[in-house]
Formats: structure tokens, C-alpha cells, sequence
């Protein structure tokens, strides 16, 4: 697997002469590259997550086969959104009665893509706890929730939904993984050339490159602006040393990135 790549570099526009590192999945990274080349900076790509299928597929297809039994089904993020939902339809679709509830506008996007939009999501902040201050979400006594998911995700979500009163179950509908890189490229280009911010949006994922990038890239990344895409990061970051406080996004999508991005420049 091939390291970080940076791509054209335009010499006008806000970000001009500024090199982002973009995190992201291989498969999900190119608009937000787009996004900075298009204001004039250089994004290299240097993907910390792999998205894959569950290793064991039966469970979740077991699954989706009681989906009718339930009464919600929650979907944390695109991923889920994707994964889970290809395998719906080739079980025989979604249930008609059943309440379809998203964390996130990216998620809710991808379920319109599919043909089920999401009739609860929070408005602004899009996390557990957002979708869990709700009117929708309160009173849920005996109420079955399905939470498509991928695997080793955060607790929160269900445990508060079960002290609620009602039933819950994960449905894993992939695994995180970290890439097997080779970081040569990109050690190379933050020796000679400098990498001006790293724009990450998840604790995983950033613990993920704090990892990959061994500890001379360690002592570089401290150092280094960060936009992150929750307060969580914030905290993180702060966690694992790192010298400046990050710039944190609205949200996790590439807009309110695209904008944090923007605010660090204005200001640095």
C-alpha cells in the first residue's frame, strides 16, 4: 500500500502555499481533497482507517433477517449506513413500519441514497449524545432499537437507551482496521517540505496515525495543527501531547472541515 501523495498545488486562493494532511478512507477522501485544492492548497492523502466486511457476516445477516421485529433502527455513521444497507436489500428490503433514526448529515444522506430517509436526527451536534436529547428518544420503554454500527463502537448510545427501558442490539456492520502504509512517502515530505495542518475525524483514526507514524513522525505531529471533527479529538489530542489546542469542526463532514480548515488559516 502506497503512503501519503500530494496532489497539484495551486498558487492562488485562501489556502494557497498550505499542504493538509487528509486522513480519511482511501475510498472517501477525494472531495474533501477536491475541496482544498480548489482554495489553493496541497492535500496529501495518508488514509489511518480501513472500512471492511465483519469477519464473521453471519451475525449481522441473521440480523437483518429479525429487522421486522424490531421498531427503530439507528444508523451511527455512513459506513454503517452502506454496508448494512446492501445487505437489507438483499435480504428482502426494509421493514415498512419500521422508525429510521441517523447520527450525522452524511449518514442521513446515505439513507435518502437508498431510499429510506431518516425520520429522527439531530440538528446541530451529530453524536450519541445529540440523538439522545431527542423528544423522539425519551420515552422508549419497550421499544426494540437496532444499532447498525461498526465494531468496537462507543457504548454510550445503547447503554442510555437500555436504562430507558428499552431493548437494544448492535448490529456490526463492519470493522475498523489500521492500514498496513508505508510511511516512507510521507516522512519524506514532512522532512523537506513541511506539513502545515492535519485534519483528522476520529479518535480512532488519530490514535491510528499517532501509531503509524512511529516516533520521530510522533515528535513532528505534536507539533503540528490539528482540525479535528469533535470536542472528543479535542481532548484526545491533549491527551497524547500534542503542543496546540485543535481547531474543532462543527461536524465530522467535509463542509464543516472545509470551514475549520478555513478559520485556522485566517488565523495562523
Amino acid at each position: 500500500m502506497t503512503g501519503a501523495v500530494g496532489e497539484e498545488t495551486n498558487t492562488e486562493g485562501p489556502l494557497a502555499g498550505i499542504s493538509v494532511l487528509v486522513t480519511r478512507p482511501a475510498d472517501q477522501a477525494e472531495p474533501f481533497c477536491r475541496l482544498i485544492e480548489a482554495r489553493g492548497g496541497t492535500a496529501v492523502r495518508f488514509p489511518v482507517l480501513e472500512i471492511l466486511d465483519p469477519e464473521d457476516a453471519g451475525e449481522i445477516l441473521a440480523q437483518v433477517d429479525r429487522l421486522g421485529q424490531f421498531d427503530m433502527a439507528i444508523f451511527i455513521s455512513p459506513n454503517a449506513v452502506a454496508k448494512a444497507m446492501n445487505i437489507i436489500h438483499a435480504r428482502g428490503g426494509m421493514p415498512q413500519a419500521l422508525e429510521v433514526a441517523a447520527i450525522g448529515k452524511k449518514s442521513a444522506s446515505e439513507l435518502e441514497r437508498y431510499g429510506h430517509p431518516a425520520t429522527i436526527r439531530p440538528g446541530r451536534r451529530f453524536d450519541s449524545e445529540a440523538l439522545l436529547a431527542m423528544p423522539e428518544m425519551q420515552d422508549v420503554v419497550g421499544r426494540s432499537i437496532m444499532i447498525f454500527r461498526g465494531d468496537g463502537g462507543r457504548e454510550v448510545l445503547g447503554d442510555t437507551l437500555r436504562e430507558r427501558g428499552a431493548y437494544v442490539e448492535y448490529a456490526n456492520a463492519y470493522r475498523r482496521a489500521k492500514p498496513n502504509a508505508d510511511i516512507s512517502g510521507l516522512m519524506h515530505r514532512w522532512s523537506r517540505e513541511g506539513i502545515d495542518v492535519v485534519t483528522i475525524t476520529s479518535v480512532e483514526g488519530l490514535r491510528n496515525l499517532f501509531d503509524m507514524v512511529g516516533k520521530l513522525g510522533q515528535m513532528w505531529l505534536r507539533k503540528t495543527p490539528l482540525v479535528v471533527g469533535s470536542q472528543r479529538m479535542r481532548e484526545a489530542a491533549e491527551e497524547m501531547g500534542f503542543k496546540q489546542a485543535p481547531v474543532v469542526a462543527a461536524d465530522p463532514t467535509d463542509e464543516a472541515m472545509m470551514e475549520a480548515v478555513l478559520e485556522w488559516a485566517r488565523e495562523r
